[in-house]
């Protein structure tokens, strides 16, 4: 089985982990969101992708939740003695990676080969595919004004409710080498526990990988990012609420599929219940499994 997976970070790791636990890794392709990416002290920080890749190398910290494990701050103190901008959490280890990943784009690689090597070189078996190697950055538009995902999601602690969000660089944006190829060769694809909003909808805004999905002829299965209609963490559930008008599965599926106007339910779509809340790694091999058992019912 080959299996496709579009995918934010924290929460899209999580459930990453389990894919590559009842699925051979070698045969697992994830299409990462890159609109989070963010320079900070001149380095490309990709937050996202490396989420995701600390988390399947068994280097991210399990407590925190993000960030790499046996971290240390000792930069980023130095950067706040001298009065530089330490709003955005890197710990010393983390800043090993962003300084090899600027330093090859620096040189003319793009990202997705960037990404490549830095994965190759931490054992990763599955394929990280950045969603896009151009420009491709989201806004937020709040109440409060017009923020930078980071800027409202770190800098200002999400607490602004959202209005709506758009990314920059869109239309431009061409999907990255393998993605394509990941999407049209896949048996299963698979939508990760991700925001819709933030996470999910930048991929789907590169229009060549939303045609894709739509002219897909293998089952697509979507996990809600909602736990009894609540947020294991971040403001998932509140934009929800307040863009999509609740916070049921039917109202999560909506951000992925055309609805029919009369009954607002997204049409050609089943829902299965079952147990998403990743306490730990077999709870997420559980709900992958899940996941690839609804899709194999579907084909």
């Amino acid at each position: 089985m080959t299996v496709a997976v579009l995918s934010g970070g924290v929460g899209g790791a999580r459930f990453l982990r389990g894919v590559v636990g009842v699925v051979d890794p070698g045969n697992v392709s994830i299409v990462g969101n890159v609109a989070d990416d963010i320079e900070v002290l001149g380095l490309h920080v990709s937050p996202d992708l490396d989420s995701i890749l600390y988390t399947l190398a068994g280097l991210g910290d399990e407590e925190r939740g993000w960030g790499r494990a046996d971290e240390t701050w000792h930069a980023l103190e130095t950067v706040a003695q001298l009065g530089g901008e330490s709003w955005f959490r890197l710990g010393d280890r983390d800043l090993g990676l962003h300084l090899v990943r600027t330093e090859l784009l620096r040189a003319g690689v793009p990202l997705s080969e960037a990404t490549e090597r830095i994965a190759h070189a931490v054992g990763l078996e599955a394929a990280l595919l950045p969603a896009t190697d151009d420009p491709l950055r989201t806004f937020v538009e709040t109440p409060a004004g017009t923020f930078p995902f980071q800027t409202w999601f770190v800098g200002r602690g999400h607490r602004d409710e959202v209005d709506a969000v758009h990314f920059a660089g869109a239309p431009e944006a061409r999907p990255a080498p393998g993605v394509l190829e990941a999407l049209e060769e896949a048996d299963v694809i698979l939508i990760a526990p991700s925001n819709p909003y933030v996470s999910i909808w930048p991929i789907l805004a590169i229009a060549p990988i939303r045609a894709a999905l739509e002219r897909r002829r293998v089952p697509c299965v979507a996990v809600s990012p909602l736990v009894g209609g609540k947020a294991v963490k971040g403001p998932a559930d509140r934009m929800l609420a307040r863009l999509a008008g609740g916070t049921t599965p039917m109202h999560v599926g909506q951000c992925y599929e055309e609805s029919d106007e009369e009954s607002a339910q997204p049409r050609d779509v089943h829902a299965v219940a079952t147990d998403t809340l990743m306490t730990d790694a077999d709870a997420a091999r559980r709900l992958a499994s899940a996941a690839l058992g609804a899709a194999m019912r579907l084909a």
